[in-house]
C-alpha cells in the first residue's frame, strides 16, 4: 500500500483509492477482533452452570441445611458412605445434604471409603489400593459400632445414579489418591452435576477445581478474613461458593460479611461442637444458625435437624 502510494502520488485518483482500500482493510481488522471477542463471550454463555449455583445463594431468613458428614457416622446399624445409609437418613431429613469421600481402587475404580485401609470401616484389611473392586464385593460394610451389615463398599457411580434420581446433593470430598479431573469427569459422566459440589480445602484446590469445571459449584474454605480475601481476589465467581468457615466458631460479623457477598457459611459441627451441643440440650445448634451458619455439618444430623426445625415430622 506503501509502493502504491509513492509510485503515484501525483495521481489524485489513486491516492484516493488507496485511502479507500486502507480503510476497508482497517475496518475488517476491527470487525475480525469483534468477532473473536463475540465468540469468547458466547462460549462463556454457553456454559451450563449446575442448578446448586442458584439453589445455594444466600437469601436471608432461608431455612438452613442439614449436610451429613460421611453420608451418616454412629448410626446402628448403618456404616458411613454407604448408599443404604444415605437413604436412611434421607427418609428423616429430605431436604439434607450428604458428605461423602470419593477414594480409587487398585484397578482405578472409583469407590466411597474414607480412611486409606479398609480395617476400620469394613470386614477387610490393608490397603485400599491393593485391591481391584471385584476383590472388595467380598468384604461388608461395619457401623461405628462394629456390627456387620450386608451392605457393600460401593461405585461412585452407582451412587451419583441414586443421587440424582432421588435428587439428593451430594457434597464430594476427593481423597489423595484421586484426581479432581477423574471426578469430575465421573460427574459429567452420569450427567450428575445438578446433585454434586466439590470440597476443596485451600485457593489452590479451589482454583484447580474451578478451572477443571466452572459449572459447578465448590465447597472452599473461608476460616478467617485472610482466606476470605484470597478468594475474593481469585478467578473463582463467588456464585461459585460455598465457604466452609471451619470447626470452630467465627464471629456474628464474619459470617454476615460473607453472606453479604451473596455466600451461604457452612460450620463443621463435627466434632467438639456437636459434643457441646449435646451437653447443652441441642440449644447451641439454634444459636449458630442466628449468628450466620446457613449449613451444618454434622455426625449429629437428626439431633441438629430436630433442634433447627427441619426434620420431615
Amino acid at each position: 500500500m506503501t509502493f502504491i502510494y509513492k509510485r503515484f502520488r501525483g495521481n489524485q485518483s489513486i491516492k484516493h483509492l488507496c485511502f479507500a482500500f486502507l480503510f476497508i482493510a482497517l475496518v475488517s481488522c476491527k470487525n475480525q477482533n469483534t468477532n473473536v471477542s463475540s465468540s469468547t463471550e458466547a462460549e462463556k454463555e454457553t456454559i451450563n452452570k449446575s442448578a446448586l449455583i442458584e439453589a445455594f445463594k444466600y437469601q436471608p431468613n432461608a431455612d438452613p441445611i442439614i449436610s451429613v458428614h460421611r453420608g451418616g457416622k454412629s448410626i446402628a446399624f448403618y456404616p458411613e458412605n454407604a448408599i443404604e445409609t444415605i437413604a436412611h437418613v434421607y427418609q428423616s431429613i429430605p431436604t439434607a445434604i450428604f458428605e461423602i469421600d470419593v477414594a480409587k481402587t487398585k484397578d482405578n475404580q472409583l469407590v466411597l471409603l474414607h480412611d486409606n485401609t479398609l480395617d476400620r470401616t469394613s470386614t477387610g484389611t490393608g490397603k485400599l489400593t491393593d485391591y481391584r473392586y471385584s476383590e472388595l464385593e467380598a468384604f461388608y460394610l461395619e457401623d461405628d459400632f462394629g456390627n456387620v451389615t450386608t451392605f457393600k463398599i460401593p461405585l461412585f457411580k452407582d451412587v451419583l445414579q441414586w443421587a440424582k434420581k432421588n435428587n439428593v446433593v451430594l457434597t464430594v470430598d476427593i481423597k489423595r489418591s484421586v484426581s479432581v479431573e477423574t471426578v469430575i469427569d465421573a460427574i459429567r459422566d452420569e450427567k450428575a452435576e445438578d446433585v454434586c459440589l466439590i470440597i476443596t480445602y485451600d485457593i489452590e484446590q479451589a482454583e484447580k477445581a474451578y478451572k477443571a469445571a466452572p459449572e459447578l459449584l465448590l465447597s472452599v474454605s473461608a476460616r478467617n478474613e485472610k482466606e476470605l480475601d484470597w478468594l475474593l481476589h481469585s478467578s473463582i465467581p463467588t456464585e461459585n461458593m460455598l465457604a466452609f468457615t471451619g470447626t470452630r466458631l467465627s464471629s456474628e460479623a464474619f459470617y454476615k460479611k460473607v453472606q453479604s457477598y451473596g455466600i451461604k457459611t457452612i460450620l463443621g459441627t463435627l466434632g467438639n461442637l456437636d459434643k457441646q451441643a449435646a451437653s447443652k440440650k441441642e440449644a447451641p445448634y439454634k444459636v449458630w444458625q442466628e449468628m450466620g451458619v446457613d449449613v451444618f455439618a454434622t455426625d449429629r444430623p437428626f439431633a441438629a435437624a430436630k433442634a433447627l426445625g427441619v426434620n420431615k415430622q
